[in-house]
């Protein structure tokens, strides 16, 4: 840590009022532009996809096991990979306990991933996870979402992903997309983020970020979530292999 500011009793807590009134400013921003999500306009969506999970196929509709509302989280995990991505993984970590609160509020929560269902029913129990997961590897999902990229995208450099076309750093990517389920059936895609917009999902994160050294990821890494292991390899400390770092 560089040499830091130490101040009396009464001066610091001065200085953590004024900046509680930018954290209030930031609170209020965030719900505005909460409200602002919600209020962005829906699309229809027409294809049925048939997933692979662990009863057998399943459909986008059957994955909202009677609510209306569904959250999807695109974890990076190929076709024929030994392993899920770390970061994804980092994030997957939080899941498992948030589940029954979600359906209390009326909301299901699925991960969908490329890799054949065997490969994910491997990688899940390793890592002791519970959540729904099952495998695209057999329809569109993954590419008309924009978290898979084909060969020839691949090649060209030019990807769709985070709504620019862009060069990515594997033919994965992350995401989280959101979809509404009406009365009638009719399914509707309400949003999807990608990139630094998942951060905020990361819990781990927001409780670095109260910390004097925050995330301690500026200078001496490669990228900014190259520090980050699968949970059950934290005693391995060689560099991970970057995934998802890009925004």
């Amino acid at each position: 840590m560089p040499s830091h500011t130490i101040v009396s009793r009464e001066e610091w807590r001065e200085a953590r009022t004024a900046h509680l009134a930018k954290e209030k400013e930031f609170t209020r921003l965030r719900d505005q532009l909460s409200a602002a999500r919600r209020a962005l306009p829906w699309v229809k969506v027409d294809k049925t996809y048939v997933f692979e999970g662990p009863a057998g196929k399943t459909t986008l509709a059957e994955l909202f096991d009677g609510r209306r509302q569904l959250i999807v989280y695109h974890f990076m995990f190929g076709p024929g990979w030994e392993e899920g991505c770390p970061s994804c993984s980092f994030l997957a970590d939080h899941f498992s306990g948030m589940l029954p609160h979600l359906a209390a509020r009326d909301i299901s929560f699925a991960v969908v991933s490329r890799a054949p269902l065997a490969e994910i029913r491997a990688f899940k129990k390793r890592m002791g996870w519970s959540f729904e997961w099952v495998s695209s590897y057999a329809n569109d999902f993954n590419f008309d979402y924009h978290v898979s990229f084909t060969k020839d995208e691949v090649a060209s450099g030019k990807m769709q992903y985070n709504y620019t076309e862009q060069q990515f750093p594997s033919e994965e990517g992350p995401g989280a997309s959101v979809f509404y389920k009406d009365e009638s059936g009719k399914i509707f895609h309400t949003y999807s983020t990608y990139g630094r917009g998942l951060d905020i999902f990361l819990g781990a994160y927001n409780f670095m970020d109260i910390t004097a050294k925050g995330r301690d990821e500026e200078g001496m890494l490669p990228h900014a979530m190259a520090w980050v292991r699968h949970h059950d390899k934290y005693e391995n400390q060689q560099a991970a292999a970057g995934c998802c770092h890009q925004s």
